[in-house]
């Protein structure tokens, strides 16, 4: 797998570089602020197959970092982008979503603890998965309404919880170790919120992705 690292700390980024490379997978460009950012995902030398991007990077230290990688989605609509940041921006990560709904992270720098499953997130995200830490997910849905005809609140809250786990990149044996129920009960909450959320079966479109995106966008 080929990944460009937007970082600005020079240790974390060698950190992160050096556990790439052990688990088999090239670094073509690492980074550390976002016009050499932007570059490297748009010239063909340095194309990744992935770009883990830090949120705040120079010149501004503001947004830097997402703005390079949402311009450079949108010239290459499939480029997975993993932003990883030291704090929790709601609406950096509904502009990241906003980009397209396959393909998408944001977890939290602290959140980091284990390289194995670090790179399992980052393999994920770039066969086209989503991985959204659950403070991002908690902060996306403070300002949730109430509005009955909200489609959202048709959902029970067990169907809630169920796509809380999907939206956090797990799978349905992961769901269902984690609420403790069988495989067939997810599946079964799961074929349940699809009607609800008004989204018919398609052969174009990715209802577990879009039922995700609903549920943050809301």
């Amino acid at each position: 797998m080929r990944v460009v690292l937007a970082e600005d700390h020079f240790l974390l980024r060698d950190g992160i570089t050096r556990l790439l490379q052990a688990f088999g997978h090239e670094v073509t460009a690492a980074v550390d602020n976002g016009p050499a950012l932007l570059r490297a995902l748009t010239t063909p030398a340095t194309t990744p197959d992935i770009a883990i991007v830090d949120v705040r990077l120079p010149p501004d230290f503001t947004d830097d970092g997402l703005r390079a990688a949402v311009t450079a989605r949108a010239r290459t609509p499939a480029l997975p982008i993993l932003l990883l940041s030291q704090y929790v921006e709601p609406l950096y990560a509904k502009e990241l979503l906003a980009t397209g709904s396959t393909g998408v992270g944001y977890i939290l720098k602290e959140r980091v603890s284990n390289g194995a499953d670090f790179i399992r997130t980052i393999e994920r995200v770039a066969a086209g998965g989503t991985a959204m830490d659950p403070e991002v997910i908690s902060k996306l849905l403070t300002r949730k309404t109430h509005d009955q005809a909200d489609p959202m609140s048709r959902l029970t809250p067990r169907e809630r919880e169920v796509l809380e786990c999907l939206a956090q990149g797990r799978s349905n044996a992961g769901t269902a170790e984690t609420l403790f129920i069988s495989e067939k009960a997810v599946a079964k909450h799961i074929s349940n919120i699809f009607p609800k959320l008004g989204l018919p079966p398609s052969d174009t479109d990715n209802r577990r992705v879009l039922a995700v995106l609903a549920y943050l966008n809301h």
